[in-house]
């Protein structure tokens, strides 16, 4: 059958479930945390259409129909509005926000520096910035209250800038680190000025702080790239890669603009997800002492109790598997979103050009006919017999389809690298009994500052 003939995705559609909130209760919700703004159903449901403003909302959560829309539609759909507005001033049109042969010949530049073997040949750096980690807080002393999100941010910023640029050089690393936050606190308030097509320049709290870091964060970017350029130094680097990629088809290179557009994608996205995806792993395992026992056990048998060493992240098994559930519980990028650039067909229906499609992840990993207990703490979960049983597209904090996230690997061997030298070393507790509550300010932060205790481990 013809996408002509498949009836229009509407409100009237059969299967289909339909939010009916009004504009005046979804926007003050974006506007504090756009998880709120999610309609209930979708933690039930497996497609939800509601119409906000005028635009057309297709909520995804069935793995099968995620499938559908996200690969076997790909070229039906572009990054959107929404996206451009988030997060264009900071990102410009690198890998995250780029569409058609931009990003394809983009993605295809910088795949060489995410290859297994090169992977591999990074886990030095990456074990060596968990050490320095472990002994900041070793000095601290017993009983120190650390800021386990801003320790996690500053430990895989490190490694981003020693792995993919060959050190921090003249950045800032403090004020990189706050300008992201200052950037991303009021995207709330883009996400709402955009579902009702307000122009770009309409001021909102936090626009003006939030430009000022985006000018920074660029400026200091731009900065380390004309000295490398200057100084003419090889290095093998993602920025020296960056430097070399040419178009194949025009043979043209990077300017310094595009180069920038990308290493600030890696810098921003790639520590900040890793990050709190860390952060939300020590914060469950204070809460849950048999799989932190067992997580100890693991590093200790796997290590003979020596130091962690790079051979050893790979075995470290159960050790993933944990952090796997808590990027489940709590996935640092919590909703997709995508616009229709043409019809295409989803579940025997047509979408509708101009259609917002929307997968919601973090209501993906909580699904009640996805997930057994979807709220329970389980590492058991990511067994590999039980992961192998289980649809590719219920369990996605990288994404799906084509635009996965090429470091999904790399942000995973740094996990388990950094949890390894770490707990090994020191226990974390928590002087709170309940984990905090999450917020979405593009990523998925605690919405009160996570403070932890440290303990030396005898």
């Amino acid at each position: 059958m013809s996408i002509d003939a498949l009836p229009r995705i509407s409100d009237k559609s059969p299967g289909v479930t339909v939010s009916r909130r009004s504009p005046l209760s979804v926007l003050p919700a974006l506007v504090r945390d756009p998880l709120q703004a999610l309609p209930p159903e979708v933690y039930h449901q497996p497609l939800v259409y509601s119409k906000i403003a005028g635009r057309e909302r297709i909520l995804v959560t069935e793995p099968s129909l995620i499938h559908e829309a996200l690969v076997r539609n790909a070229d039906a759909l572009s990054k959107g509005e929404d996206v451009r507005r988030a997060l264009g001033p900071a990102l410009g049109q690198g890998l995250l926000t780029a569409d058609g042969g931009h990003w394809r010949w983009q993605r295809q530049s910088v795949a060489p520096a995410f290859r297994h073997e090169k992977l591999l040949g990074l886990l030095p750096a990456m074990i060596s910035a968990a050490e320095r980690t472990r002994e900041r807080w070793l000095a601290f002393g017993s009983g120190a209250a650390i800021n386990i999100g801003r320790e996690m941010m500053h430990t895989t910023f490190d490694i981003i800038v020693e792995t993919m640029m060959s050190g921090a050089g003249s950045i800032d690393v403090a004020r990189v680190e706050q300008g992201i936050t200052d950037y991303l606190k009021p995207t709330g308030w883009v996400f709402a000025l955009s579902i009702l097509n307000a122009p770009d320049w309409l001021p909102y709290p936090g626009r003006r702080k939030a430009m000022e870091a985006a000018a920074y964060l660029r400026s200091a970017i731009i900065h380390m790239i004309a000295e490398r350029r200057r100084s003419g130094e090889v290095r093998e680097d993602l920025v020296g890669l960056l430097l070399a990629a040419a178009d194949p088809e025009s043979g043209r290179t990077m300017t310094d603009e595009e180069i920038a557009d990308n290493l600030l994608t890696f810098v921003t996205g790639g520590h900040e997800t890793t990050a709190l995806g860390l952060a939300w792993t020590f914060l469950l395992l204070a809460r849950q002492p048999e799989h932190e026992a067992r997580v100890i056990a693991e590093i200790d048998e796997v290590t003979g109790g020596e130091a962690v060493r790079p051979e050893h992240v790979s075995r470290l098994a159960y050790t993933r598997q944990v952090f796997s559930e808590a990027m489940r519980l709590y996935p640092p990028a919590p909703i997709i979103t995508r616009t229709a650039v043409q019809p295409f067909p989803l579940s025997g229906l047509t979408v509708p050009e101009g259609a917002v499609v929307i997968v919601p992840i973090h209501a993906v990993h909580h699904h009640a006919s996805i997930w057994e207990n979807p709220e329970r703490f389980d590492p058991e979960r990511f067994a590999p017999d039980q992961a192998k049983a289980r649809h590719r597209y219920a369990y996605m904090p990288f994404g799906a389809g084509p635009r996965i996230c090429i470091g999904n690997a790399f942000a995973t061997m740094e996990a388990v690298s950094i949890l390894a030298v770490l707990l090994q070393a020191v226990r974390l507790r928590s002087p709170s009994g309940e984990m905090p509550k999450p917020r979405m300010k593009v990523t998925l932060r605690p919405r009160q500052e996570p403070r932890m205790q440290v303990e030396p481990r005898s």
